[in-house]
């Protein structure tokens, strides 16, 4: 009997040896596959995704100081130089002349945004594999937006790239691809649910008001990093064959968010949520800049929206030099909604008033931001208007720091049309052909005059420094109220 018995010691010491180098194999793929997955489809990615860019030639440029005003920078027919504190950059030619004039003119500046832009990501994202993993996610969103632009848009941004050299971003991302998406960011930005770019507030004043002109006062509430207000740019654009145009915006970039052109027809880009992103459509701002290079009227210019599919939600204020002015909904994927002006007012914040209304995304934009409350204000604001309504009545506008029935708010509250977060603020006065820019900080500072009716003109030639016509800054700026709000760390109460 005892000879048939099994060894209990015999099972315990075996199987444990084959057993544990079995599942220390397995322990052993499965985590190289969890490290390895990551590289994988980082690398992936950059393949799937990756842009090519048009072929193209630069010829030899040299930049050159110009004898009768050494601020002013100048090659071939594009300059750069201060208005106040204010950067106005002509750009003229061909797609890769102006491409390559943007980046030998303002190559610094540009430097300077994008190094901000990197750290402001390092800040909000501190860990270097989220930040990849988010990079990597958004390639592959938008891998085919490069072919949403048009071709000569593709090119001058392709010779953006080819002269920004040396290029110190690259171990992020090539720099074409990287410059797509930063010319696009608008876009991409709008599609996240918390978007820093609803928060815009504009104002159309007619000529039966503003004593026979068309004034469109805006304030674009981007709240990105600072330098973009420190580096504002008024460019003066020169397509071949299009109407002569200025757009409102910083360094590096080539579309219009807020511009006006030679015919007085002037557009402002407002942020909205309703239906889905379309990955197929055209980037909105690249919309304007063709809009304002091929419509002197506001009509022609909705024709013209008519064949451009939008890729996210946005309003377009739109006004022309006769006093017609409409807001324009689109939503992709539904037809666009014109808003048309009502007697001699046209206000505008972030929530869409037409056959959308009642989307879903909308009504939470209504529920959780600060539009209605700065409507409210400026509803009020504009019952109250007495003719006429002058340039500096539309800046007081912009500055307005009171919430409803003129209720005393801290400085920086969002419910406030100025909540210290403009990225720029502009009153166009459509009849006279004039921009008055703020300087900055944001809306408080010196507001400067361009006369468009000669900065547009092509026979123009800049001589000598830049004459500086002004509105004066707020009284904020020099009373201390708004050191001492950006001292105590810049707030901004989230109150709806």
């Amino acid at each position: 009997m005892a000879a048939h018995t099994p060894n209990p010691g015999a099972v315990a010491v075996t199987t444990p040896a084959i057993a544990r180098p079995r599942r220390t194999r397995r322990l052993l793929g499965a985590l190289a596959l969890v490290l390895l997955l990551p590289f994988g489809f980082h690398y992936g990615v950059g393949a799937f995704a990756r842009m090519t860019p048009p072929s193209l030639t630069l010829t030899q440029i040299t930049l050159s100081r110009a004898k009768d005003d050494t601020r002013r920078k100048q090659l071939a027919g594009a300059y750069a130089r201060k208005r106040g504190a204010i950067t106005e950059v002509r750009l003229r030619g061909d797609p890769v002349s102006m491409g390559q004039a943007h980046v030998k003119l303002l190559y610094h500046e540009q430097l300077t945004i994008e190094r901000e832009l990197h750290q402001q990501f390092r800040h909000f994202v501190p860990w270097s594999a989220a930040r990849t993993l988010i990079i990597d996610m958004a390639r592959l969103r938008f891998r085919t937006i490069d072919q949403t632009l048009s071709p000569s848009h593709r090119l001058e941004i392709a010779a953006q790239a080819a002269a920004f050299a040396p290029d110190p971003f690259t171990s992020l991302m090539d720099t074409y691809p990287r410059f797509i998406y930063l010319h696009t960011l608008y876009d991409m930005l709008l599609s996240f649910e918390h978007s820093p770019l609803i928060g815009c507030t504009s104002l159309v004043v007619g000529p039966g008001l503003a004593g026979g002109h068309t004034l469109l006062a805006r304030n674009f509430d981007f709240e990105g990093p600072q330098v973009l207000d420190d580096h504002k740019v008024v460019f003066l654009i020169f397509e071949q064959g299009r109407i002569p145009y200025a757009s409102v915006s910083w360094p590096g970039f080539v579309g219009a968010a807020t511009g006006m052109n030679r015919e007085g027809l002037a557009i402002v880009i407002h942020g909205a949520r309703a239906g889905q992103l379309r990955a197929h459509g055209k980037p909105v701002a690249q919309t304007v800049r063709e809009l304002l290079g091929g419509a002197r009227r506001t009509r022609q210019a909705i024709t013209m929206l008519q064949a451009r599919a939008p890729m996210v939600p946005h309003m377009l204020l739109i006004a022309d030099a006769l006093g017609d002015a409409v807001v324009v909904e689109r939503v992709p994927g539904r037809a666009m909604f014109v808003r048309e002006m009502k007697g001699q007012t046209l206000p505008l914040t972030n929530h869409l008033e037409g056959p959308d209304a009642n989307d879903p995304k909308n009504l939470a934009v209504r529920a959780n931001s600060s539009t209605l409350a700065r409507r409210a204000r400026l509803d009020e604001i504009i019952s109250n208007l007495r003719a006429p309504v002058s340039v500096k009545d539309a800046v007081a506008i912009l500055r307005d720091k009171t919430g409803r029935r003129g209720k005393t708010l801290p400085l920086g509250d969002r419910r406030a049309i100025d909540a210290l977060i403009a990225t720029h603020s502009v009153v166009m006065d459509n009849t006279a052909r004039a921009l008055w820019v703020s300087e900055g900080p944001h809306v408080s500072g010196r507001f400067v005059r361009f006369n468009l009716r000669q900065l547009l003109d092509p026979a123009y030639r800049p001589r000598g420094p830049a004459h500086v016509e002004v509105l004066p800054a707020d009284d904020i700026a020099s009373d201390g109220r708004y050191d001492a709000w950006a001292k105590a760390g810049a707030q901004h109460p989230e109150s709806p």
